[in-house]
């Protein structure tokens, strides 16, 4: 085994991919960023999909890109994606269509149609997950009413980087915390939820048995790098929902802090030893996702930074390009609380037109119109920190104690006026960094399962020593108050 370990992760998001290798040396974690790619939907007629071939292919290219780097000391790889969307395999392993994208219009109305035939309460009880359109469950009760011929043809049932794995390493296995993710999973009974599965006709015999975060699932296959003869890389089960990786990087030294994993959605919660499931979740629409060493991340899942990445690909297209720093430096100058919008109102889902939908809102709720950049740009980070207020109180009623501290993890956590906003709204401390947590998550998690970190708390200590942080203190509070109280007499749809 090498003197200094290297670590290939491969990460998986909604607008883009990358490769990163983590090199262990000297009780340091470094990282190099080797391979970057687009991904995003793909349009063909009125669906979007996944380009899941192009992004197996990039997969390939990243392992090939990091032996070339990191020679005989790369010791192994995980991949960790999105959440909820899946692929279905057929006769011979065949994919059986091309996976579906999440904002896909196919789950319009089916979150009526699932608690027409099955309670919502009761829907709740069984999964302890937050009621989204995009969750696997309502994808497949889609395919039961408009594809039906697909889904009894079906043979197995793969989250999107199962499938990679499987494609690695021929093993079909589902990982805990990606599992967890579909709303098809029982974490009371650590099962899949096979009664409420039967009960929206989806077959259960397609779902693959679940192993364990970090579970070690065999050597690299030939046929994924026939390069690579003759050299043993074991491929990771890592926490392969890119959440969950990010999470188990937070580099918290004591309980009793509130996570918030930023970048094109914001997952807003805490770490807990099991699921809590009861009215006041149900209410609060909060979820119960899997997380390393078989916890519970109790979350919210927000729009988060998305609606001002669309407003960005809108402006582009009308040949105003901006850089983040711009757009955050045009916010800054931007009158404050000139007007807001509640972030999770459903006409903000869909991709496109979103300054037009965001106008509409407001003029709608009878607030000012923001015209400029600046002020749609202030708009949306001064809602994201009041939204984050919002689930913030609901989290601490739900434990029943304060959580003076937010880490604030992953790219969104470079954005230092909305880390200050979310300090100054929520009143609590906020140390933000890494900023390639979900990475960094990832490559903990390897080396703990191929021996080299002895627990997540050796690796969240490893985290404080190697990455710089930032920490912000609440500022303004009598006017954060008063815009609070505003955005809650908001309305949302």
């Amino acid at each position: 085994m090498s003197k200094n370990p290297s670590f290939l992760a491969i990460d998986l998001g909604a607008e883009s991919g990358r490769a990163v290798l983590g090199c262990l040396e000297n009780n340091i974690l470094s990282m190099e960023e080797i391979h970057r790619f687009a991904n995003g939907p793909i349009a063909v007629g009125s669906s979007l999909y996944w380009n899941t071939l192009k992004l197996w292919d990039e997969i390939q290219a990243s392992i090939h890109m990091a032996t070339q780097k990191a020679g005989p000391d790369l010791v192994s790889l995980g991949v960790d994606t999105w959440g909820v969307d899946f692929a279905l395999l057929g006769e011979g392993d065949e994919l059986l269509g091309n996976p579906h994208h999440y904002r896909d219009s196919r789950n319009d109305g089916m979150l009526a149609e699932a608690f027409r035939r099955v309670p919502k309460e009761e829907i709740y009880r069984q999964t302890g997950i937050q009621f989204m359109q995009i969750n696997s469950l309502y994808q497949l009760l889609s395919m039961r009413i408009h594809q039906p011929s697909i889904l009894d043809t079906a043979q197995t049932f793969l989250t999107i980087p199962d499938l990679f794995n499987f494609w690695l390493t021929g093993v079909k296995a589902s990982e805990f915390s990606i599992s967890t993710t579909t709303q098809c999973y029982d974490p009371t009974r650590k099962a899949w939820a096979t009664d409420l599965l039967s009960r929206l006709d989806i077959p259960a015999h397609i779902f693959q048995a679940i192993v364990p975060s970090g579970t070690r699932l065999g050597a690299l296959r030939q046929s994924a790098a026939p390069e690579l003869v003759g050299r043993a890389i074991e491929v990771i089960a890592t926490t392969c929902h890119d959440t969950a990786s990010a999470v188990a990087a937070v580099p918290a030294n004591q309980p009793g802090y509130i996570f918030l994993s930023s970048g094109t959605w914001s997952l807003m919660g805490i770490e807990i030893p099991g699921p809590i499931i009861n009215a006041k979740g149900v209410e609060y629409n909060l979820t119960n996702e899997g997380g390393a060493n078989g916890t519970i991340r109790l979350l919210k899942n927000i729009s988060g930074l998305w609606l001002l990445q669309e407003c960005r690909r809108e402006w582009a297209r009308h040949g105003q390009t901006y850089d983040y720093g711009e757009l955050t430096r045009l916010a800054e100058s931007a009158a404050p609380f000139h007007s807001l919008v509640r972030t999770s109102d459903s006409r903000f889902l869909a991709p496109g037109d979103m300054t037009l939908r965001i106008r509409a809102y407001c003029a709608e709720s009878q607030q000012p119109v923001p015209e400029s950049v600046g002020e749609v740009c202030r708009c949306i980070l001064e809602s994201l920190a009041l939204e984050y207020r919002t689930i913030a109180v609901q989290l601490e009623e739900m434990v029943g104690h304060g959580l003076p501290v937010i880490h604030i993890i992953g790219g969104g956590s470079r954005n230092r006026l909305l880390n200050q906003f979310t300090a100054n709204a929520t009143g609590k401390t906020v140390i933000a960094g890494p900023v390639e947590a979900t990475s960094i998550g990832n490559i903990l998690i390897q080396a703990i399962s191929m021996g080299m970190l002895g627990s997540i708390q050796e690796g969240r200590a490893l985290v404080r020593r190697s990455f710089d942080l930032e920490p912000y203190s609440p500022m303004d509070a009598l006017t954060w108050e008063k815009a609070y109280d505003r955005y809650r007499n908001l309305p949302v749809s």
